[in-house]
């Protein structure tokens, strides 16, 4: 099993003690941070797999942390956990691309519940942008399959010319590497001295 690295920010020495004490029972790699600086401090110099930070602290609170996680990496997995939840706050979240928003008091296994989802998404997100990175080459013609916007292995196959053409706007001239002319020359010479066999 991966161990999952999580930032717990909150402002309540309980509060912070009490899930640190049940995250790391379940197994995750539990940072903490007791102020939105802090947490912040923490971000720049770490990469965290998912922050669970407390919404009203003093000075930097869950928004700015949320914030600042996001421009940092925007895949980063953010949840808010606040006793002092609206719907004004809920939407400023979501714009800024929150993950969950869960209200305190908190059920140790409905944290649990809404962890564990947040790091599937964080799996599948990894996922992608792996596949993304793949370009698939047929080991005969060469040609490239361009899944771009299609789901995997749906996409149409073209030469290497076209595909470079449309995806990064570069002209392909053909030409000869040094290896291969060297070989298409000894090719060349093999058939004129078979053709002038008698």
């Amino acid at each position: 099993m991966k161990t999952y690295k999580i930032l717990l920010v909150d402002d309540d020495l309980l509060i912070l003690q009490a899930i640190s004490s049940v995250l790391e029972q379940e197994g995750y790699n539990v940072t903490t941070a007791d102020s939105g600086e802090k947490a912040i401090e923490l971000i720049k110099e770490n990469d965290f797999d998912l922050i669970l930070t407390d919404l009203v602290m003093d000075d930097v609170d869950g928004m700015g942390v949320l914030q600042k996680a996001k421009e940092k990496n925007p895949e980063s997995i953010v949840i808010i956990l606040t006793g002092f939840g609206d719907l004004i706050s809920a939407i400023e979240a979501l714009r800024l691309d929150v993950d969950d928003y869960l209200l305190k008091p908190c059920e140790p296994e409905e944290l649990s519940f809404r962890i564990s989802n947040c790091l599937k998404k964080l799996e599948l997100k990894r996922k992608v942008k792996a596949y993304e990175t793949i370009v698939p080459v047929c080991c005969v013609c060469k040609s490239i399959r361009d899944d771009e916007g299609k789901e995997i292995g749906a996409g149409g196959w073209m030469p290497v010319e076209e595909y470079m053409l449309t995806k990064s706007k570069i002209a392909v001239s053909p030409t000869y590497c040094p290896e291969c002319i060297k070989k298409e020359l000894e090719s060349l010479n093999v058939l004129k001295l078979l053709n002038n066999k008698p």
